[in-house]
């Protein structure tokens, strides 16, 4: 008979997990133990892509199964949005779940429809573990601190292949443009796989500029590695005009949009997790490498490959300058919003090519 819970330490904490031998992934039997285990060994490194950061738990109780799907916004509306009978598998916790310990901080945010709640806001591993045990594969923090929460200080460069394209013609455009546009601003990136197919660059930025000027900062980058690289890359809104290019997602920088953490769990068979690497080896990794199994020892080898991201914060000026000269010389003004945004200030018309009746001849 499985055991109901256990109680494993962290720091000075005991954490209970409960259904310990619950297989989260059947590809390979990982359990839910496991998953707990897997982020205790690599506490240091996601407590500091987390920590003091209003926190979105991607929730998958049921584990990654044949069939398992996450909560669709109908399911939302339907009151569906959620573990149990009749429901999703998987779900977004945006509010700190209920019978949460006292020890598990929070952090007031607002959304773009212009209402609140408290999110969890990682302060120890501990909190981490205790997420785990909900079924949290994935955390999806914001790109700000508690205590000044309308002020990004992180940039977030999302590059993301798109069908025909893979993880190289990514990795591709990291290592040439991209990365050759983040020296020639004085930018310092760190980088790492998403854990599915594409890469994520993490600039630290003073935290001065709004979540509209940080993504129109990040627009801008989009659009001049889009100069550059034209046949690879695209910064188009509507999937039908994007081709077979990586699409730089600068939407990723808006209020209450998020990433999926370094050393995050994704809900694939494998388990993979989202890694840190080096720019040196970039070339060479393979992603379906890292998983929960793997990235222990790594980290017990290397550390934390993102240690050094607080050493410094950037400026966005040259960024913006780029925005600036967008608009001016090149007639580029704002791009679409997602869809759950209310309609924007200079924002175009949101709606997709092939459904315009206003530009069809």
């Amino acid at each position: 008979m499985a055991s109901p819970y256990i109680e494993i330490p962290v720091g000075d904490r005991l954490v209970k997990v409960s259904n310990p031998d619950k297989v989260y992934f059947p590809e390979h039997g990982y359990t839910k133990r496991q998953l707990v285990e897997y982020y205790i060994a690599v506490g240091e490194g996601i407590l500091r892509a987390t920590r003091n950061r209003p926190t979105t738990l991607e929730r998958w109780p049921a584990g990654v199964f044949e069939g398992a799907r996450m909560a669709t916004r109908e399911d939302y509306a339907r009151g569906q949005a959620g573990y149990g009978a009749g429901k999703s598998d998987a779900f977004y916790q945006k509010r700190v779940p209920k019978g949460a310990p006292d020890w598990v901080r929070t952090s007031k945010i607002a959304f773009p429809s212009g209402r609140f709640a408290d999110e969890v806001r990682p302060t120890e591993v501990a909190v981490i573990a205790w997420a785990a045990n909900l079924g949290t594969l994935t955390f999806h923090p914001w790109p700000v601190r508690d205590g000044d929460v309308d002020h990004p200080d992180e940039l977030r460069i999302d590059l993301d292949p798109q069908p025909g394209t893979d993880f190289s013609d990514a990795v591709r455009v990291a290592l040439g443009p991209a990365r050759e546009l983040l020296a020639e601003l004085g930018l310092t990136g760190f980088v790492k796989t998403s854990g599915k197919g594409g890469v994520h660059i993490y600039v630290r930025i003073e935290p001065r500029w709004t979540f509209t000027e940080v993504r129109r900062a990040a627009l801008a980058f989009g659009r001049e590695v889009e100069r550059r690289a034209p046949a690879d890359v695209t910064t188009r809104w509507w999937k039908e005009e994007r081709g077979e290019q990586v699409f730089i997602d600068y939407n990723q920088n808006a209020r209450d949009r998020t990433i999926a953490s370094a050393y995050s769990v994704r809900p694939a068979p494998h388990a993979p997790v989202s890694a840190p690497v080096t720019w040196d080896e970039l070339a060479d990794v393979d992603p379906h490498d890292f998983t929960i199994a793997t990235m222990p020892d790594r980290f017990a080898k290397v550390g934390d490959l993102h240690a050094a991201i607080d050493d410094r914060a950037f400026s966005l000026e040259g960024l913006l300058d780029l925005a600036d000269r967008d608009e001016r010389d090149h007639g580029l003004g704002d791009m679409p919003y997602p869809p759950n945004y209310p309609k924007m200030p200079g924002e175009p018309k949101r709606v997709q090519p092939s459904k315009d009746t206003d530009n069809r001849s």
